[in-house]
């Protein structure tokens, strides 16, 4: 099955994404909250994607994040004991109404409620990123390694949007800056950052928003490369918790050091 979502996320980047890049109007981009936007090439896309994993897997449940925003209860099914795909038809919405990169078309498999497989696709680069539980991860067949080492604190990197976190936490970072390589203004892209990380582009992240087709995709990749994800205080990521804040980072190590250094008052 992971070559068959694959091939369907390039489908609907086909049918649905490419063809409205750089072509759309304001009557083809709307809020869905306040700064939260939605194209009509978002919703085009998850139509195709979810009719194409039910096709794919009959019986099972889609809860797209497009659908969630017209009804909040499909977020109950994703602790159902089945089959449940969650979709991000494209995540970095902001960047492509802008008509600018990154942007993403991410798509995860739950089983009893627990992450099994995901995929993140570059449509515009056409490379995609999959990774399955216990199996590894893979970048166009070729698969990506553990890392055997890591640069000491001073020399990591990892994106923190400072512009989304609140007061407290943004200056606890802004203080700390200097004691890790290089704190990156991000890429308003969830699952970019996640494959960097993953590929060993860069070495941490720092969420403010953990809305679980955000990052679901994402750190199953990053997990599978030998990383973690974890809430502020050290907790486990759980998609089901909504609460605010979560660091990724390639190693458990990395993820002790970056955040001594960036939030060392908790």
């Amino acid at each position: 099955m992971i070559d068959e979502v694959g091939e369907l996320l390039r489908e609907a980047a086909a049918r649905a994404v490419l063809p409205w890049f750089n072509q759309l109007s304001a009557e083809h981009i709307t809020e869905k909250a306040p700064g939260d936007l939605v194209t009509v090439a978002d919703q085009q896309a998850e139509e195709v994607i979810a009719a194409g994993l039910r096709r794919l897997a009959p019986g099972s449940v889609v809860v797209g994040e497009e659908a969630v925003a017209v009804d909040p209860r499909l977020l109950r099914r994703l602790g159902d004991a089945g089959r449940v795909w969650l979709v991000d038809p494209i995540d970095g919405t902001a960047n492509y109404a802008a008509g600018r990169r990154p942007f993403v078309m991410m798509v995860a498999l739950l089983a009893g409620g627990e992450p099994v497989a995901s995929w993140i696709l570059d449509p515009v680069a056409g490379s995609l990123v999959s990774a399955e539980r216990g199996s590894g991860c893979w970048v166009d067949g070729v698969r990506l390694e553990q890392p055997s080492t890591m640069p000491p604190v001073g020399r990591l990197r990892g994106a923190v949007p400072l512009e989304y976190l609140p007061v407290p936490v943004r200056a606890a970072v802004e203080a700390g800056g200097d004691r890790v390589g290089a704190v990156l203004p991000g890429q308003h892209c969830a699952g970019r950052e996640h494959w960097d990380i993953a590929a060993g582009e860069q070495d941490f992240a720092v969420f403010w928003r953990t809305l679980p087709w955000d990052h679901v995709p994402g750190t199953l990749l990053v997990r599978e490369t030998g990383g973690v994800a974890m809430r502020l205080d050290g907790s486990p990521y759980d998609f089901t918790d909504d609460r605010s804040g979560l660091l990724v980072a390639r190693t458990d190590a990395a993820w002790q050091e970056v955040r001594a250094a960036l939030l060392p008052a908790g």
